[in-house]
């Protein structure tokens, strides 16, 4: 089988430094080069592994690649997916797939024209105790769940992250998406109606709210309320959590997604750390997108499912600003 020729379209968001290397080690794919707005920052990720920058975004989709993985800035995220799908180049995309409905419906719509794959990167998934909770849920093991509280709480990350026009929004949509397509696929089940707060009560000086209560109404009636923050202060041992309790009517199940790691205390740091030991998301995410796109499957997580979760939090920024429900659009 020949191997996927891949592309790395940005490396704004730091999730791009796993992707790499779990494509690096992929041996069905060849790593042609990447591209980004900032030379410095890309040669930063590229050089480790010999490969080349190329200061021309278009340049780079004309280099005989299949693919490519955008990890450039939430609000750049529809331009590049477009540019590649126009060349006709798969595309695996950072969450949040966009930050309008309006974007991400032209996202699915020249994808699907051009007949690409859109994948939305949602390495949650893949994490082990997630995968447990989901078939625990199928097999009824706690009857029929009818509540839902999360929490996705992290480190404040800084830089594009906190400026509105390159984000669209700070911790209520860096931290919502991922929980809510969790819960759409464990639930099998859509948000439909949400009520949401925010404030900046962490870092005052920003631009964007650091802290936020989602509250949102799943069809059947399934209330979900997540605490999506940057909470977690510089001596937190890790950049933050993923955490999941499911009430049933015969029980509960707790997750928490990242408990798989040892407690690490060593001369010349100024904390605890945690390293964990568990199995790696984005191995698993990036290798279930080469292997749809090599074998012509459909991919696992879809534009449609990254446009779906991204609503909720657009809904909860509705919701903040009227301070009444909002429902969620799609």
């Amino acid at each position: 089988m020949p191997k996927l020729n891949v592309g790395i379209a940005s490396f704004a968001h730091g999730h791009v430094n796993s992707y790499l290397s779990a494509l690096m080690n992929n041996e069905d794919v060849h790593v042609v080069g990447g591209w980004d707005n900032n030379r410095e920052r890309a040669e930063a990720g590229l050089k480790p592994y010999g490969l080349p920058f190329y200061a021309d975004y278009r340049e780079l989709l004309a280099k005989g690649i299949d693919a490519v993985v955008i990890c450039s800035e939430n609000a750049s995220h529809a331009e590049l997916t477009i540019l590649a799908a126009e060349a006709g180049k798969h595309v695996l995309c950072e969450k949040p797939l966009g930050v309008t409905l309006e974007s991400m419906h032209e996202m699915i719509r020249v994808c699907k024209e051009r007949g690409v794959q859109l994948m939305t990167a949602f390495p949650c998934r893949y994490l082990p105790a997630v995968i447990e909770a989901k078939a625990s849920i199928d097999r009824g093991d706690i009857g029929q769940v009818i509540a839902v509280k999360g929490t996705n709480r992290g480190s404040m990350p800084g830089n594009w992250f906190v400026d509105p026009a390159l984000s669209g929004g700070g911790a209520v949509l860096d931290h919502t998406v991922h929980v809510m397509d969790l819960l759409r696929w464990i639930l099998r089940a859509e948000p439909e109606e949400v009520y949401a707060e925010s404030g900046t009560l962490f870092h005052p000086e920003l631009q964007v709210e650091d802290a936020g209560m989602v509250h949102a109404t799943f069809s059947g009636g399934i209330p979900v309320v997540l605490d999506t923050s940057w909470s977690r202060l510089p001596s937190f041992p890790t950049w933050g959590d993923v955490t999941l309790e499911f009430v049933g009517t015969n029980g509960t199940i707790s997750v928490d997604s990242f408990a798989q790691a040892n407690q690490v205390y060593r001369n010349g740091a100024n904390k605890a750390e945690w390293s964990g030991w568990g199995d790696s998301m984005d191995q698993y995410l990036v290798a279930d997108f080469v292997d749809a796109v090599l074998n012509g499957t459909p991919v696992p997580i879809s534009g449609e499912d990254g446009l779906a979760s991204a609503a909720v939090a657009l809904a909860a920024f509705e919701s903040i600003a009227s301070g009444a429900k909002a429902a969620v659009a799609r």
